[in-house]
């Protein structure tokens, strides 16, 4: 089992997770926020095209994460996975044959990949995000939520692998010339984790099979790949160079989480 980010960010987020080798891989992606076209190419980049996908899950309605999720399934008939209110929000499109509908704590059983939903904070409709497994490999994507609550923890526990929002630095949001408003927005309870909270959740999730973190869904204005690293190593016990950090334009390659389960 691995994954990989397409890209992270304000700007479009989209992370690849796939287990098997060859034609027994099974992949999804897990947002698919950028247009079809820069879809292709990123894809691309790490060998593989839309026709490839085995599903795509939508965490929210948010254009960073939904992009070009409905053409996609329209056009090549990937399952498209995502919260009832979710597909509300982004205005009920019809998508015949192609949308199924994911609730929170109700595993989602693609064969070689089991996907478990859950709720966050955050101000979206319906708001999930994943932890993901092959039955032996436990990897938890969490970004887009403004605060902890135990019932992420509880699905966040025993991972080998977190990608975890590190969304702004407390300082640099206060002295950004973000209005007033969104400042309060991006670091209230329902918006976006800050490298302290970020730090505060890897703390308590941390255990001696977690093998990789990824910062992740930085501000462009707020944050910095450095100070990210620097809140989340002393929460993991590591060197700052062992925190891997998604980039917008390039997200990051594959990381390995063990062999195939058998």
């Amino acid at each position: 089992m691995r994954f990989c980010s397409l890209g992270s960010g304000s700007a479009g987020n989209a992370t690849l997770v796939e287990t098997g080798e060859g034609r027994s891989a099974q992949r999804v992606l897990i947002d698919c926020g950028f247009s079809l076209r820069e879809l292709e190419s990123r894809l691309a980049r790490v060998g593989l095209a839309p026709g490839d996908l085995d599903a795509v899950f939508i965490t929210h309605e948010h254009g960073d994460h939904v992009g070009c999720a409905p053409v996609l399934a329209r056009r090549h008939g990937t399952p498209l996975w995502m919260s009832r209110g979710t597909w509300q929000a982004i205005g009920a499109p019809e998508l015949p044959g192609a949308l199924q509908f994911a609730r929170d704590g109700q595993l989602i059983d693609l064969g070689r990949l089991q996907l478990m939903p859950f709720t966050v904070a955050h101000d979206a409709q319906e708001p999930l995000q994943l932890r993901c497994s092959d039955g032996v490999h436990r990897l938890g994507v969490l970004t887009d939520l403004g605060s902890i609550t135990q019932h992420v923890l509880d699905h966040l526990q025993g991972l080998d692998a977190l990608l975890l929002e590190c969304n702004h630095d407390r300082a640099m949001l206060a002295a950004s010339r973000y209005p007033a408003s969104l400042k309060a927005r991006v670091g209230g309870r329902f918006g976006h984790l800050g490298n302290h909270i970020a730090a505060q959740m890897l703390s308590a999730c941390v255990h001696g099979g977690l093998r990789h973190v990824v910062a992740a869904h930085l501000s462009a204005q707020n944050n910095t790949p450095d100070l990210a690293r620097a809140a989340l190593a002393p929460a993991w016990g590591v060197p700052v160079h062992d925190i891997v950090v998604a980039d917008q334009r390039t997200g990051f390659p594959w990381l390995e989480l063990g062999p195939v389960a058998s």
